[in-house]
């Protein structure tokens, strides 16, 4: 789903995820807004192990290239953070269910996380704060309890990629336009937008999906027609 605001802030949060039901579950990147969002309807709050791992890619990159060696401090964090997401590709790759997955991730991949989370404590008051590498230790330490929350149930994502991957069109066609002249075309194109995506995750042809709605469109006059038209739903002539 998308959705616009003018905003950034907490409001913009609170509204955009209202009605969500007590015990689901949110990932975040970090971002304090969401803080409050999962404490308000109880929600169980996980971290993401690709944005955390771009903080470290981020601090290595940041160095001459002759200097990028595994004897830097970034270089045992992304390799620690890529046996993470080694189990989580070998279990795809065997097809096992949630209970497997959580079974590989308590035996695999609990252990890696002690190792990250020692390294980062070690580390953490002995690089500049400011530094890239500095605020990737901060991060890390301060996600901690989200980031390794994912370990507790097979059903929970080691990341966000997934939604990063089907948000990219998004991005990159905003681009091009740049900005939307009104709130309410803004407003158009993210209705517009999660309906076309919803398409995506249903297996609808989205260019076929349209030419149905618009055609039936007009004669919606109840709740009921308008839901008769959500992407799942609709018939098709």
């Amino acid at each position: 789903m998308f959705g616009y605001r003018p905003s950034r802030g907490t409001d913009a949060a609170k509204a955009l995820y209202e009605g969500m039901r007590s015990g689901g579950v949110l990932m975040s990147d970090g971002y304090e807004p969401y803080e409050a969002v999962a404490r308000q309807h109880s929600l169980v709050h996980l971290g993401c192990w690709a944005h955390c791992r771009r903080y470290f890619h981020d601090a290595l990159q940041a160095l001459p290239k002759d200097k990028r060696g595994p004897d830097q401090l970034a270089a045992p964090f992304i390799e620690l953070i890529g046996r993470l997401h080694h189990v989580e590709a070998q279990a795809r790759r065997d097809v096992v269910d949630e209970h497997g997955l959580l079974s590989r991730r308590q035996k695999d991949s609990a252990p890696v996380l002690d190792q990250i989370k020692e390294l980062a404590l070690q580390h953490l008051h002995s690089v500049l704060p400011g530094s890239l590498l500095g605020k990737a230790l901060r991060y890390v330490t301060a996600q901690w309890p989200k980031l390794e929350r994912y370990v507790q149930d097979g059903r929970y994502p080691i990341d966000n990629n997934d939604c990063e991957n089907a948000i990219r069109p998004f991005v990159i066609g905003r681009r091009n336009w740049l900005f939307a002249d009104t709130q309410a075309g803004a407003d158009a194109s993210a209705n517009l937008y999660s309906l076309l995506q919803t398409c995506l995750v249903n297996g609808i042809d989205g260019y076929r999906y349209l030419e149905a709605l618009l055609v039936a469109l007009p004669r919606a006059k109840t709740v009921e027609d308008f839901e008769a038209l959500l992407p799942w739903r609709i018939a098709f002539p």
